[in-house]
């Protein structure tokens, strides 16, 4: 798993930095840039929560819609062997490779199955 927190339904990538001896993180999915930081994991996490709930506060109050939104289509890049793989196998299941796709995705954020496995 990543280093990342998650509160409410936010979500934040998080880094310790060697040089400045601080941890630091940066809330992700949404269309603004909102960074936090700790000296401890605990601090870190209370910084993170706080910076969570100020940005709905301010979003409430400018009435803006706090996540970022998502259109439901992106670019993949793989490689083409299992590109091929995929639309043959989609073709087999008798549905689309974007279908395939969704369902593969679906599967893997279910639980259902674990990348590598």
């Amino acid at each position: 798993m990543k280093d990342v927190l998650k509160y409410k339904d936010f979500i934040a990538s998080v880094h310790f930095s060697m040089e400045d001896e601080v941890f630091h993180g940066k809330i992700e999915g949404i269309g603004d840039l909102i960074t936090f930081e700790g000296g401890t994991v605990v601090d870190l996490k209370n910084a993170f929560e706080e910076a969570v709930e100020d940005y709905l506060d301010i979003c409430k109050q400018i009435e803006k819609d706090p996540h970022k939104s998502f259109k439901g289509s992106f670019n993949v890049r793989i490689k083409p062997e299992l590109h091929k793989k995929a639309a043959f196998k989609s073709l087999e299941l008798g549905i689309s490779l974007n279908q395939f796709v969704e369902k593969a995705i679906s599967k893997l954020i279910s639980g259902r199955s674990s990348p590598g496995h």
